[in-house]
């Protein structure tokens, strides 16, 4: 029932979902880009009621206090404390050895703001664990949430980073300004 309501919701919005989301995958890290705008939030979380899929997130920590902290944890969150200095990389990678299925969602730029090049703990993180990462976009200017294959990481950071970074060339976020590249 949900998942039908996201889905009307989303069409009310004029969003497509284009790609396909991997439900034959047991483990992957998801990067969503750009992120410039709190209403990246719920129009992710539509999306994953609409897909039906099981995807855990990562969030500052501040979104988890009272009053409203229960609601982020219940949507699959999990809080990260960016004040301290703690390997989160490795942590993650835990979770991910522990877990027999789990996405997790990660957005790269680590802020609303604009910013050049793309935080690369995801990348370390898929690497750990072993698992693909599949690139999502959300471009507000054509109102599509867009999903690439899975991409497995070579180890080469500099030439993976290159092609992940075009993947998002040219999508708009909400606050087109803050846009990634």
């Amino acid at each position: 029932m949900f998942s039908a309501i996201s889905k009307w919701i989303l069409r009310l919005w004029g969003w497509k979902i284009e790609g396909q989301y991997p439900h034959e995958l047991k483990k992957f890290v998801i990067i969503v880009v750009p992120h410039t705008s709190s209403w990246d939030f719920p129009l992710g979380v539509f999306v994953r009621s609409a897909l039906k899929a099981k995807i855990k997130y990562v969030g500052k920590a501040s979104l988890f206090r009272p009053p409203f902290g229960w609601i982020f944890r219940a949507l699959g969150g999990y809080p990260v404390d960016r004040r301290k200095r703690s390997n989160f990389v490795d942590a993650v990678v835990d979770i991910f050895n522990r877990e027999e299925k789990f996405a997790l969602t990660i957005a790269p730029e680590g802020t609303r703001q604009k910013v050049e090049k793309l935080k690369t703990g995801f990348y370390y993180i898929a690497l750990g664990a072993q698992v693909p990462i599949v690139m999502v976009k959300f471009d507000w200017g054509k109102k599509i949430v867009g999903f690439s294959q899975p991409f497995y990481p070579s180890g080469s950071i500099g030439e993976d980073m290159k092609f992940i970074e075009q993947y998002y060339r040219g999508v708009k976020g909400k606050n087109a300004a803050n846009s990634f590249g």
